[in-house]
């Protein structure tokens, strides 16, 4: 039989190990897959449900044949395949194959249940052996999470035949899944996929799953989720959809009357009070760390179950993150440790970078990268951040000290890090919020370590959201933000020079124009560098 195709092509790994040649020989071979298998199914027991709400109408454009995530996007037609066609990029592939589009199809209707099933038919014949990209991965972990969701949906539409076809594929990926090494920061979500099928299957096919999936599950999500509530990999928006995970399978246990284990409660409670920390007066999240603001419909539905009634905390401390608000001003401030962008995961080295809204609107993002969308790796770094960035270099990993004292009327918040030292600095970013005149001071300061060096330039940036107007005064001394529909708010600052340029935000994966402000010095190894500014209402 010939093997499925794969969606796009890559250069061969001239480094790989015989290990990881072997493991892949062996997913790939006929005793693995015999293995996976066994136990035989026996139809479902519960209906899967996934709380992420749908859109109808971009279920009827998937109707129409139209694939777009991230800004790139496919036509095949009304009843068209887009599984045996190139594709624009391994982002887009591994969307297209998670089947995350099939919560939206369904949405569409009766038209649009039948097209879903449809598609999983067409993927089946092209993919439903192993393949080394759809069968591996993170478009491997949502598919099997997105198909246990729709099962219950699509059931009434399929013969007796397919939708024992059907079962047997969901546990066959799902064994599949559990032996997956994929990325280290996402083997919760592998775990509770698998265990979501697990509590999905009837009879012993289920009942082996869950022996297997539900131990992995508990002995990770302590180290998944931190005791404040934020995921390990310190992204907002990630602690989000691990949320929403943990509460179809909470749900998916209770149908079947078993109690969902320990550590899933704890961490549904922690994911909940950290989603409210992260959740602004616009309703959408904070964005840092490779995570985007998200749809307000989403983030609600994630917190309807929440049964809490006080305000959110002031702070994350395991996370890292500070909330300061006051008199029209709501801002997080990210004082966590900073982690290469050069590694793994998804990381930002943007110590220090803070999110802004004025009167509910978003003035200045916490980061202008996105894991998911195709964006310069650059921005992973201080260069993307509403931070302070020495020359071209990133900062080392380092560890960063916050102190915050609060009064009626004023919060301070300190943050330091050592991470330019080889540069031959450290830094400081003092943020100062009046409650009371309703304006936030901010001084970031460089103090000289080490032997002298040559002067490095520094640029502190404060990226704007995609919908703000901005206008710098003619001294090069303050800009004039406005959002759109907002009132002005004035920036200043005693940097030697300012401009404005040209900048992108993402939502959706897709990029949006937007712009970037900058204050530029020289940092001396006789005196550092201090920089003053401010943020306060335009009364012009």
């Amino acid at each position: 039989m010939a093997r499925a195709p794969h969606p796009f092509r890559l250069p061969l790994d001239a480094g790989g190990s015989l290990t990881r040649q072997l493991r892949r020989e062996w997913r790939a071979g006929p005793l693995h897959h015999l293995l996976i298998g066994r136990p035989s199914t026996d139809g479902l027991a519960i209906r899967p449900r996934d709380l992420r709400p749908a859109d109808a109408a971009a279920g009827e454009r998937l109707l129409a044949g139209e694939f777009s995530f991230g800004g790139e996007r496919i036509e095949v037609g009304r009843g068209g395949d887009p599984w045996r066609r190139a594709l624009p990029s391994r982002r887009f592939a591994v969307a297209l194959h998670s089947f995350d589009w099939t919560r939206d199809l369904i949405a569409a209707g009766e038209a649009g249940q039948r097209e879903a099933l449809r598609l999983w038919l067409e993927w089946r014949a092209v993919f439903g052996r192993y393949n080394e990209f759809a069968w591996s991965g993170e478009a491997l972990e949502r598919r099997v999470f997105n198909l246990a969701a729709c099962a219950a949906a699509l059931a009434p539409l399929v013969s007796e035949a397919e939708g024992a076809a059907f079962v047997a594929d969901l546990a066959r990926q799902a064994r599949h899944l559990l032996g997956d090494p994929g990325d280290p920061g996402r083997a919760a979500e592998r775990a509770t996929a698998a265990a979501l099928v697990g509590a999905a299957l009837n009879g012993k096919a289920g009942e082996t799953l869950r022996s297997q999936a539900l131990p992995r599950l508990e002995r990770l999500l302590p180290a998944a989720v931190l005791r404040d509530g934020v995921h390990a990999s310190r992204s907002p928006e990630r602690g989000l959809e691990l949320l929403f995970d943990l509460l179809a399978l909470d749900d998916g246990l209770s149908q079947l009357g078993a109690p969902a284990p320990v550590e899933v409660s704890r961490a549904v409670d922690r994911l909940s009070a950290a989603t409210r920390f992260f959740t602004l007066a616009d309703g959408r999240l904070a964005a840092f760390q490779g995570g985007e603001p998200g749809e307000t419909s989403r983030i609600a539905a994630a917190l309807a179950l929440d049964a809490a009634e006080q305000p959110p905390p002031k702070s994350v401390p395991y996370g890292g993150y500070h909330r300061l608000e006051g008199r029209g001003l709501q801002i997080i401030a990210d004082a966590g440790e900073i982690a290469s962008p050069l590694g793994g995961g998804v990381a930002c080295a943007q110590a220090g970078t803070l999110l802004v809204l004025c009167d509910g609107r978003r003035l200045i993002t916490g980061s202008a990268w996105s894991a998911s969308a195709d964006a310069d790796p650059a921005l992973r770094g201080p260069f993307g951040g509403s931070c302070l960035a020495l020359g071209f270099a990133n900062p080392a990993a380092a560890q960063t000290t916050a102190e915050r004292q609060e009064s009626p009327d004023a919060v301070w918040l300190e943050s330091s890090h050592d991470g330019w030292r080889l540069l031959g600095f450290d830094c400081t970013r003092r943020l100062f919020l009046d409650t009371v005149a309703g304006e936030l001071r901010g001084e970031d300061v460089l103090t000289p370590v080490g032997r002298p060096r040559e002067p490095v330039r520094y640029a502190i940036r404060f990226h704007l959201a995609p919908d703000v107007a901005a206008q710098l005064s003619a001294d090069g001394k303050s800009a004039l933000l406005r959002p759109v529909g907002g009132h002005g708010w004035r920036l200043r600052g005693d940097s030697a020079a300012a401009e404005l340029s040209p900048a992108i935000a993402f939502e959706a994966g897709e990029a949006k124009a937007a712009q970037v402000l900058t204050l530029f010095g020289l940092a001396t190894s006789a005196d550092g560098a201090r920089v003053r500014w401010k943020l306060s209402r335009d009364e012009g």
